[in-house]
């Protein structure tokens, strides 16, 4: 699960992680009161930021002036601030990450415009190659970590925590080192680093991201943040779920995650519907393999019923770009007849006007395929994956030419 900026600010900042003051806005009204706020406290230039799930929002721009300013804006008086709400609320923001469509801008986030001295890259993440929690950090902050990993490997370092000792003070002098921060600064680093991963492991998150990294005189904080946590852990942080904004989410997935599938909606025209995620990962590489794109990621479990089976076919159905559909099926704790049944009647249902493609083994497999056979729907029957997958690729060939 995703949140905003500012709600990650507020997490980092119970965890002893230093950030600037900054207060989310809802509407432009708020943003004036927030900006007069700061002024008060002594801010001489402020800073009005769009609250959106998705990077790059100071390089990006809006759909109703796309030659303008982006998401992120300096302010010196409360006037220009209102100005950049105004600019900025209810407006569509396109960043590299949002996609051409981009993201209405809902919540905006007020903050008082610091002294930067050095910016600096820091996240911390799950290595999955070493099974710790990981620590990385690069002297290029500000830029995207994924192309300073591809032009210039050598500036990002990395430290690898041992869950038995926890974050330990050589962990912090050798990241701060590596950032050449000066001997003041890295006192304030330590205190950063350490605080920073007390608050990935005991809220359960996936990320922390951390870009920039500033310092300030010298002390260490956070100018901008990302988190994102581990959805399966949630229930043990009601505070934190109740920060999900709806809003920023896809329909289909949000319908998905309240029924127990898992589904990510992707770029294809293949639908794909099968159980285990290895399996859904398989099925989409082989449609690749044999020259289709799948539409989407969707898991409906070992358990799933009649009825979490029919939703997924609808979730896929719902899909405009959907022109062929795979549903590829193993069936051991999932029994085929019960995918069948969802399968058809969801099918029925929602009048299916594109290929289907259906591969189905294991349990209860030839009631399942009697099923089928006896629906009146056109259904593809498959022998297996490789068979369905050439099946489904060439009938949505087919229907898009027609």
């Amino acid at each position: 699960m995703n949140i905003h900026e500012y709600q990650a600010k507020e997490v980092l900042e119970k965890y002893g992680v230093a950030v600037p003051k900054g207060i989310p806005a809802m509407s432009v009204d708020e943003a004036v009161k927030a900006a007069e706020e700061l002024q008060s406290d002594g801010a001489t230039l402020l800073v009005v930021k769009a609250q959106i799930h998705a990077g790059g929002r100071g390089a990006g721009h809006f759909t109703d002036n796309p030659e303008g300013k982006g998401g992120v804006r300096l302010c010196k008086t409360v006037d220009e601030v209102k100005d950049a709400a105004e600019a900025m609320m209810g407006k569509v923001l396109v960043t590299k990450q949002t996609g051409p469509e981009g993201k209405e801008v809902q919540r905006l986030y007020v903050t008082d415009g610091v002294d930067i001295e050095k910016e600096y890259y820091c996240s911390v993440l799950l290595d999955r190659a070493t099974s710790r929690v990981t620590f990385m950090v690069s002297t290029e902050g500000g830029m995207d970590i994924e192309e300073v990993a591809e032009e210039t490997p050598e500036k990002i370092v990395k430290a690898d925590i041992d869950p038995a000792t926890g974050f330990q003070g050589f962990h912090a002098r050798k990241l701060a080192f590596a950032l050449g921060l000066s001997k003041p600064q890295m006192k304030s680093a330590g205190k950063f680093f350490a605080n920073l991963y007390k608050c990935f492991v005991e809220t359960d998150a996936s990320i922390v991201e951390i870009n920039p990294m500033i310092v300030v005189g010298d002390e260490v904080m956070a100018l901008d943040a990302k988190m994102n946590f581990d959805a399966n852990a949630l229930y043990r942080h009601p505070d934190i779920l109740d920060m999900r904004d709806e809003t920023e989410e896809d329909e289909n997935e949000k319908i998905a995650a309240d029924n127990e599938l898992s589904y990510v909606s992707l770029d294809g025209n293949i639908g794909c519907m099968v159980n285990g995620a290895g399996l859904a990962m398989s099925t989409m590489d082989i449609i690749k393999l044999y020259g289709g794109e799948p539409a989407n990621f969707l898991d409906v479990g070992g358990g799933a019923t009649k009825e979490r089976v029919t939703t997924a076919f609808k979730i896929i159905l719902s899909d405009p770009n959907v022109k062929g559909i795979l549903v590829n099926i193993f069936g051991g704790i999932m029994k085929c007849d019960v995918i069948a049944e969802g399968v058809i009647a969801a099918a029925k249902e929602v009048k299916l006007s594109v290929p289907l493609v259906v591969r189905l083994e294991g349990t209860n497999v030839e009631k399942g395929k009697e099923l089928m056979a006896g629906s009146g729907l056109p259904i593809i029957s498959a022998d297996n994956l490789e068979d369905a997958a050439k099946k489904v690729v060439e009938a949505t060939k087919q229907a898009e030419a027609a």
